[in-house]
This record gives structure tokens, C-alpha cells and sequence, in this order.
């Protein structure tokens, strides 16, 4: 709750982040055009970069955090279209490594400094790793990383608690190891993994309809050990997938 009265307030510097956010190539001014282009003869505030800098320091990550926890979610209905697959919410974990912020020493000082095969990083670079209901691509979860967390698994890790029983979660090979198909596992959400071509897992059963490939291997097995079964896809699985 906002206390003093002020010409830039707090709830206005929200709108403006979010509207910056939709302009990501623009200055702030012109950015301000925008969030109050609508608003003419209403006495608006035109406000300097320098106040709305200082409205953007003022404010903190703090209520931007509790906006995306109240709106993150899943956004269709179950029935609808390309969102669940025999029953099951389809959801997949994404990130990237290339969210650029100033080149200041607060910033290395936590984020470090990414190195590439050329060398290192222009600027310090955020890694993202989000939690994404593929038929809508709403987002469930995301978090943040630093230099150090280089493997996309620990970083998954953090959004394991938003997994939910009636859910099918969608991954890669960069997933694939057995103590983090585990702890999907002990969620109760169902598994759907493309693993790497060095796994042999055992064969769990044949399915006629099916093609004869790894993947189709990995999803009927999950990985080596334990083996992963998953009764709710199997049966639908020769009317559904053989295509």
C-alpha cells in the first residue's frame, strides 16, 4: 500500500514496466507516450527519464514478483483444443541465457560472466528457466539464474513444485538424468522424455500401431533405472500417437 501522494506513484510505475516491457527498443519518454497517449487533457505528468528512472528504482522487483505469481497459471479450460493430451495438461520446461543487463559490478557480482568458445560475454547475461503450458505457451513458473548455474536441470529444479497430478510434462535430452526424472516422478505429474541416444532401456511391452524409433522406446520406458510406466497414456496411446 502506497502512503504518500505523489505525481509518479508507485501503481503507475507498475503500468509503465509493464507497458517497457512491451517496447523493449524504446527510450523511457517515448515509452511514457505511449502508457498516456489515451489519457490527452487530462493533466497528465510529463515526466523527465531521470524521474522515471527513479520511479523504476523506487518500485523494486518486489511488486512485479507478486503480480506475475498472482497471473502465472494455466489459462484454458481441459477440454480445450491442443491443451491436454489423453487427459493430461500438457506443460514443458524452456530457457535461455541471453537476457542482457548493464555491465555494472553489482551485477557481475552475483551473475558472473558467461564464456563462449570466442571468449567471454559483451554484457552479464541472465540465464531464464519458465514452466510453460504448451497449448496457450502460459506461463505456470519462471526463474532466474547466474553464470554458475549452467545446467538447465538445477534450474528446472525450482519449479518441480508446480507440477501437478493430471499433468504431462514435456522435456528434452538435457533432462534426461535419473535423479531428475525421479523428482518429476514424485510429483505425480506424468513424463513424456526425449532421451539420449546412449540409453538401452528395457522394453516394457510392444504397441502395435506404433512406430518402431528411440523415442517411442523412451516413452513407453522412461529411463533405464527405475523404469517408468505411465498406464494413463499407454491405453490411449494406439489411437493417439500412431499418427
Amino acid at each position: 500500500m502506497q502512503r504518500r501522494l505523489r505525481a509518479l506513484p508507485s501503481r503507475t510505475g507498475v503500468y509503465f514496466l509493464l507497458v517497457l516491457a512491451m517496447f523493449p527498443r524504446l527510450g523511457y519518454a517515448r515509452v511514457w507516450g505511449k502508457l498516456t497517449a489515451g489519457l490527452a487533457g487530462l493533466g497528465v505528468a510529463s515526466p523527465s527519464e531521470k524521474a522515471l528512472r527513479d520511479l523504476r528504482r523506487r518500485l523494486g522487483p518486489a511488486p512485479l514478483k507478486a503480480l506475475f505469481e498472482v497471473v502465472a497459471g494455466p489459462l484454458a479450460p481441459s477440454g480445450t483444443p491442443g491443451v491436454c493430451f489423453a487427459g493430461l495438461r500438457t506443460v514443458a520446461f524452456d530457457g535461455l541465457n541471453s537476457l542482457k543487463v548493464p555491465d555494472t559490478d553489482r551485477n557481475r557480482a552475483w551473475i558472473g560472466r558467461i564464456r563462449f568458445r570466442t571468449g567471454f560475454a559483451g554484457y552479464p547475461a541472465l540465464r531464464l528457466m519458465a514452466l510453460a503450458e504448451t497449448g496457450t505457451r502460459g506461463l505456470l513458473g519462471a526463474t532466474l539464474g547466474s553464470a554458475s548455474d549452467r545446467d538447465e536441470a538445477n534450474l528446472a529444479r525450482r519449479l518441480l513444485p508446480l507440477l501437478r497430478p493430471g499433468m504431462l510434462l514435456l522435456v528434452d535430452r538435457a533432462f534426461d538424468g535419473n535423479a531428475f526424472l525421479a523428482e518429476v516422478h514424485a510429483t505425480g505429474a506424468m513424463l513424456l522424455a526425449r532421451a539420449r541416444s546412449g540409453r538401452n532401456p528395457p522394453s516394457c511391452g510392444t504397441c502395435p500401431t506404433a512406430p518402431t524409433s528411440p523415442a517411442w522406446t523412451a516413452w513407453r520406458c522412461g529411463s533405464s533405472r527405475p523404469t517408468w510406466r505411465s498406464p494413463a497414456l499407454t491405453a490411449a496411446a494406439p489411437a493417439t500417437a500412431a499418427g
